[in-house]
């Protein structure tokens, strides 16, 4: 039976099929199934949003004092708490799609408990192997060495 790898962090995806030889005359074979990259995850708050009122608004008041147009101070934490809800859905979808039985992930530390707590039970019932680490850059040989 065919193994799933997932290595992900919040810009990049990567899923893997581990190909397993019944018979163990050759080695396990590593096969990617698919890399999906989020351009805007890795974009700048500053680069996303422009401020349309200027930067140095000088409301009235004494002495041209600076006055604010209520910045807003969460939209960095809330594109993140939205890239990893979408990882957690991405990861589910090929789970489902591949219909293995055990499957395994690295993602980056920072966000590997947070997707952890937002994958279903069923899902979370198959993960073999998770590993606190962002294998992204690995080559298919270290992720054959990591998982197998």
């Amino acid at each position: 039976m065919n193994e799933l790898v997932i290595v992900a962090d919040l810009g990049k995806l990567k899923a893997y099929r581990i190909v397993k030889d019944p018979l163990k005359l050759a080695s396990d074979k590593v096969e990617v199934i698919q890399e999906i990259i989020t351009r805007e995850s890795r974009a700048k708050a500053s680069d996303k949003f422009a401020d349309s009122a200027g930067r140095f608004y000088l409301g009235g008041g004494t002495a041209g004092t600076a006055a604010g147009y209520g910045e807003p101070h969460t939209i960095e934490s809330e594109e993140e708490r939205r890239a990893i809800k979408l990882l957690a859905e991405e990861i589910c979808g090929f789970v489902q799609k591949e219909g293995c039985k055990k499957w395994h992930m690295a993602l980056d530390k920072s966000i590997n408990n947070q997707v952890l707590s937002i994958l279903p039970l069923e899902i979370k019932a198959k993960l073999g192997k998770n590993i606190n680490a962002n294998l992204t850059k690995t080559d298919k040989a270290g992720i054959k060495d990591h998982f197998s």
